[in-house]
């Protein structure tokens, strides 16, 4: 069974980074992208980032410049590297993988950003 599990979440200050990871465990095969979302309180939920097969990276233009995905794929992991952060990014982030049958999230972590 296939499970992704979210971690480094927390509470920072305003100018302040955090990274976020997303370990996979169970054997997921044909992995499409990898991504990341986010949901503020009373909003839709947002993608903030992806990273296709080949490397591909994509951003909102909310997080340009200030946000980085990566990936390791040995580790089956994906990481969200936040700098600059402000307190609009305060969200639960999830990710999400899809393959070419299915689709696996996570279960989120909660980033919170002080003024």
């Amino acid at each position: 069974q296939v499970q992704l599990v979210e971690s480094g979440g927390g509470l920072v200050q305003a100018g302040g980074s955090l990274r976020l990871s997303c370990a996979a465990s169970g054997a997921i095969f044909s992995i499409k992208t990898r991504a990341w979302y986010r949901q503020a309180p009373g909003k839709q939920r947002e993608l903030v980032a992806t990273i296709t097969r080949t490397g591909n990276t994509d951003y909102a233009d909310s997080v340009k410049g200030r946000f980085t995905i990566s990936r390791d794929n040995a580790k089956n992991t994906i990481y969200l590297q936040m700098n600059s952060l402000r307190p609009d990014d305060t969200a639960v982030y999830s990710c999400r993988y899809t393959t070419f049958a299915n689709d696996y999230w996570g279960q989120g972590t909660q980033v919170t950003v002080s003024s």
